[in-house]
């Protein structure tokens, strides 16, 4: 189990209410009188649901820095349903697969408790040099949060069993199942898992896509739905978040 570090908190991800409004409801053509109202086009849609939550100023220069190096980072939609997710398991431990430039960081700040502690792993070290100035950027406190160079799948191992609230997997799609057996190692009964790009940008959707990504990520959304210890749901935010909440193995 980690420590706790010093209190300290994240800026706010969205300006005060009436500071900025909410994004424009997006425009939907005129139909004949008695026709069905044609539905907004999914782009539309992603646009107006990425605009409700805006990013601070720290945030948007993580991302920035994301764009600059070729790193992808997770969009905004996913972003603030990570922070929801953190907030609403209470965490106070959590781990990440993934630093990049610090985006997901910085949302997963956002929702930790102000007493809590982030560890986050990464295999390239110049990720995790720009995740350092973002978090620098956003003033959080050295303490809160925990950077790891190194391959996760040699790092996990060395973290504590039940030692944590929530984890999220956004590191090298094709171990995603290799860090399912982790995450049951590593969660508290209640904790989360979170596998980011679940939806492999929809074309898990498409019944004729065969390639490698797709594969596997088919191959890991039936391993959590039949895992018995996690209750799981596939959510079509962004590139797609699969998340399961661990419980207690079933008796008998």
């Amino acid at each position: 189990m980690i420590e706790s570090g010093p209190q300290s908190g994240v800026p706010s991800a969205a300006p005060r209410r009436g500071d900025s409004p909410l994004p424009d409801a997006p425009t939907v053509p005129r139909t004949p009188a008695g026709a069905a109202p044609a539905a907004p086009d999914a782009a539309v849609i992603a646009t107006y649901v990425a605009g409700y939550q805006p990013e601070d100023a720290p945030l948007l220069a993580a991302r920035q820095r994301a764009r600059e190096v070729g790193v992808a980072a997770l969009d905004e939609a996913a972003g603030a349903a990570l922070r929801v997710l953190t907030a609403l398991s209470g965490a106070r431990h959590v781990v990440e697969l993934g630093t990049g430039a610090g985006v997901s960081t910085l949302w997963l700040l956002k929702g930790l408790r102000p007493d809590g502690v982030l560890t986050s792993i990464d295999s390239e070290p110049e990720h995790q040099r720009l995740a350092r100035q973002s978090l620098s950027e956003a003033g959080v406190h050295s303490g809160r949060v925990r950077l790891i160079a190194g391959r996760a799948l040699e790092v996990l191992p060395r973290l504590s069993d039940s030692g944590y609230d929530l984890m999220l997997c956004d590191a090298a799609p094709a171990e995603n199942l290799d860090y399912l057996p982790a995450a049951l190692r590593l969660l508290r009964t209640g904790g989360i898992v979170v596998f980011a790009r679940a939806l492999v940008g929809g074309r898990v959707a498409d019944a004729s896509a065969r390639g490698a990504e797709v594969l596997a990520a088919r191959d890991l959304a039936r391993a959590v739905r039949e895992e018995p210890r996690l209750v799981p749901a596939l959510l079509p935010v962004g590139a797609g978040l699969l998340i399961a909440v661990k419980q207690d193995a079933p008796a008998g």
